[in-house]
C-alpha cells in the first residue's frame, strides 16, 4: 500500500475565494483547462501521516491570526501548476507560516494563488493576464484557514479533496 499524498493549503476567506474561483472558472472555460479551487500551497506533496498534518495545521492556525495580503502581480509561466497565477510578496506573515509548516523546504518560496493550470500558448495567456491584472493587482486577499488536502502532482485534479481544516486565530 502506498502512502497517501497530501498538501497544506492556505485558503482565502469565502468572499475572496469566490472572486478567485470565478476568475479561475472563466480562465478554465476560456482555455479548456482543468478547474480547481484557488489556494496558496504552504506544503506540497507530503507523505506524512494525516494525523501529523492535522496537528501541524491546528498548531499553526492557533498561533496565526487571519491576515490579508495584496496581490503583487499576475504572472504566467511554463510550469503546469504555475501556468497563470496571482503572486504575493514574501511578507513576514507568509514567511513565518511557511517556515512553521514547511521549514525543510529547499525551494525558494514564491507565494502565489494559481488561477489556471496547464499548457496555454504564451500570447493567449498574456492578454488574459493583462485583463486579470486590472482586476486583481493591488487588491488584498484575506486568508483565514489552513486545509489538509489530498492532492499532489500524481493525483488527478478531479480527485483533490479537503480532509481537514483549521481556522486561523
Amino acid at each position: 500500500m502506498t502512502a497517501a499524498i497530501h498538501s497544506i493549503w492556505l485558503m482565502p476567506c469565502s468572499a475572496d475565494g469566490a472572486i478567485l474561483s470565478d476568475i479561475a472558472a472563466g480562465l478554465s472555460h476560456r482555455f479548456g483547462t482543468p478547474l480547481f479551487t484557488p489556494h496558496l500551497t504552504m506544503k506540497g506533496d507530503s507523505d506524512l501521516p494525516l494525523p501529523t498534518l492535522e496537528a501541524e495545521i491546528a498548531q499553526a492556525a492557533a498561533e496565526t491570526a487571519g491576515f490579508s495580503e495584496a496581490v503583487a502581480e499576475i504572472e504566467t509561466g511554463e510550469a503546469y501548476f504555475r501556468s497563470f497565477y496571482a503572486r504575493f510578496a514574501v511578507t513576514p506573515a507568509l514567511a513565518k507560516l511557511k517556515q512553521q509548516l514547511d521549514g525543510q523546504a529547499t525551494d525558494v518560496f514564491l507565494p502565489h494563488v494559481s488561477l489556471l493550470y496547464g499548457p496555454v500558448a504564451a500570447e493567449q495567456k498574456a492578454e488574459a493576464a493583462k485583463e486579470t491584472a486590472r482586476a486583481l493587482v493591488g487588491r488584498t486577499i484575506r486568508f483565514d484557514r489552513l486545509c489538509v488536502v489530498t492532492s499532489g502532482q500524481d493525483i488527478p485534479i478531479t480527485q483533490w479533496r479537503s480532509v481537514a481544516a483549521a481556522r486561523l486565530g
